[in-house]
C-alpha cells in the first residue's frame, strides 16, 4: 500500500495556509505531513520561502517529514530522533530515517515522490509513498 503524505498540510490543493501549524495539526488526524522548517534566531518556524509561523520544538512529531529550509535547521535536528531531510533541486535525498525522498516527478523503487498534480496515474515503480497537495484524492485513488 502506498503511504500518502500531505504536502505542507494541504488536503485538496494548494492554499495560502500552507505550513500553518493549526492546519498541520488538523491534517495529521488523517495523514502524515511534510512541513518546511527553519531554525532562525534561536527559534523554530514553519514556512516555505521564509520563516512564517513560530512553533515550539515540541510541535514536531513522528507523523511529520521535516524539510529543513536552512542549514541551521539541519544542524539543530542532526542529533534528534525526528525524520528530517534537506534538498533543493537534487533528484532525491535520504531522510534521517533512511527514506528515499524524491524531487517532483522522480520515481524510485521504495522511494517517496512529490507529486503536484491532482490526476493520479498508476505508477510503474514500486514506490513507498507519495507526497501531494491532494492527499484526499490520492487516498480515494489508491484505495
Amino acid at each position: 500500500m502506498i503511504e500518502i503524505i500531505s504536502h505542507r498540510g494541504n488536503t485538496r490543493g494548494t492554499s495560502d495556509s500552507e505550513n500553518n501549524p493549526e492546519i498541520i495539526i488538523d491534517t495529521m488526524k488523517n495523514f502524515k505531513v511534510e512541513v518546511d522548517v527553519w531554525y532562525y534566531h534561536g527559534g523554530w518556524y514553519l514556512g516555505h520561502d521564509m520563516p512564517k509561523y513560530k512553533v515550539d520544538f515540541s510541535f514536531f512529531d513522528d507523523r511529520m517529514y521535516l524539510h529543513c529550509k536552512n542549514l541551521e535547521a539541519v544542524e539543530s535536528l542532526a542529533n534528534s530522533n525526528l525524520n528530517w531531510f534537506w534538498h533543493q533541486s537534487d533528484e532525491l535525498t535520504v531522510t534521517s530515517r533512511g527514506d528515499i525522498w524524491c524531487y517532483p516527478g522522480v520515481f524510485v523503487d521504495g522511494g517517496i515522490t512529490v507529486y503536484r498534480g491532482d490526476s493520479f496515474m498508476k505508477f510503474n515503480k514500486n514506490i513507498k509513498g507519495i507526497c501531494t497537495d491532494y492527499p484526499v484524492a490520492a487516498r480515494e485513488y489508491f484505495l
